[in-house]
């Protein structure tokens, strides 16, 4: 079985490994698509991020979507042939978060392709997987490219939640990567009266038209337009920070409403936070990390047509050329999500 295996900066292989065996309640799932990941991407050009650092090799990958092809002892809701997107997300479901329904901070959490805890979680680009049936969901009437999405579309459905009431809000997205346009999406969705993006890159922006923006701004041409939205002491009343940069998410804060709420989910590494704005202005500062059953509501809203993730994907190469795929995902001029296509 060919797998995608990161063994430092820039060094990434197609290696065989052995499949691992059926268990009760578990299913085998034949890969077809894998979406490149800005963490994937971070692990290809940096060998990490942050205190995070590959200390082993490790496969890469947790965007993905297959056709079961075998089902284990026990599993009943799920059958061979099903199109499923696989959740990347396997919590141990008996520490006290997991008792307390907060399964996205399990202390014992396997979560596919992460160098986090060592031994690394090894990740699911690779052409079979054992899965949980738990992890699966079933994913017929949608594309196997579409079904990869739901993993994204996951974490910025979360972020959404984090952010409370959205119906006729104006909100602001910073930064319009995949996460940033997923979020307009998940904004609209939740009902936004206004949303405004901004980025540094056209291509990345014009996505964000495309998905339902009123109106982009490129801050690298632009400087002083969010300046306007600063007066009277702000404009928006919910701020989603996608970027991971600093200077986004100050930007965003200024251009708050007293009592406005700020989510912070692009993954920059530390930064620094005008905590003064935050407090004169009686803002809220909320952090959004993974998800968990928003996983499932992802893949039914692209089932019932209520997102549409499809212009999203705009690479698709097979696993032969997945250097190729990383370096293109790397380009934001050129590709918004890459996906490889395992089989």
């Amino acid at each position: 079985m060919r797998s995608l295996v990161i063994h430092s900066a820039k060094d990434l292989r197609i290696e065989d490994h052995p499949v691992d065996a059926v268990g009760p309640n578990q299913v085998l799932v034949r890969i077809e698509r894998g979406g490149i990941c800005g963490s994937d991407l971070h692990y290809f050009n940096h060998g990490g991020f942050g205190a995070v650092k590959l200390r082993e090799p490790m496969i890469l990958g947790h965007e993905v979507s297959g056709r079961v092809t075998h089902l284990g002892e026990a599993v009943t809701s799920l059958q061979v042939g099903d199109l499923v997107a696989v959740s990347p997300s396997r919590p141990c479901g008996h520490c006290r978060y997991c008792q307390e329904g907060k399964q996205n901070h399990c202390l014992n959490m396997r979560f596919y392709g992460s160098a986090m805890p060592f031994p690394h979680i090894q990740g699911a680009f690779r052409e079979e997987l054992v899965a949980d049936a738990s992890q699966c969901v079933v994913a017929n009437g949608l594309s196997a490219g579409e079904a990869a999405v739901a993993e994204p579309l996951a974490v910025c459905l979360h972020a959404v939640r984090q952010a409370g009431e959205i119906l006729g809000k104006k909100v602001l997205v910073t930064g319009s990567g995949p996460i940033g346009v997923l979020c307009v999406l998940a904004a609209r969705r939740a009902g936004a009266a206004e949303i405004v993006v901004t980025d540094i890159t056209d291509q990345t922006l014009g996505h964000a038209t495309k998905a339902g923006a009123n109106r982009i701004i490129n801050t690298a041409f632009d400087r002083d337009a969010m300046s306007a939205y600063s007066a009277d002491k702000g404009y928006f009343d919910v701020h989603l920070e996608c970027s991971g940069a600093p200077t986004a998410l100050a930007s965003g804060i200024a251009a708050m409403r007293p009592k406005g709420v700020v989510v912070q989910l692009g993954m920059g590494g530390d930064m620094t936070v005008p905590v003064q704005a935050i407090t004169v202005k009686e803002l809220s500062l909320k952090g959004s990390f993974r998800f968990h059953e928003e996983f499932e509501t992802a893949v039914r809203l692209m089932q019932g047509g209520l997102i549409d993730v499809k212009p999203l994907i705009t690479h698709t190469l097979p696993i032969e050329q997945a250097q190729a795929a990383f370096y293109l995902a790397s380009d934001r001029t050129q590709a918004m999500k890459v996906q490889i296509e395992m089989a």
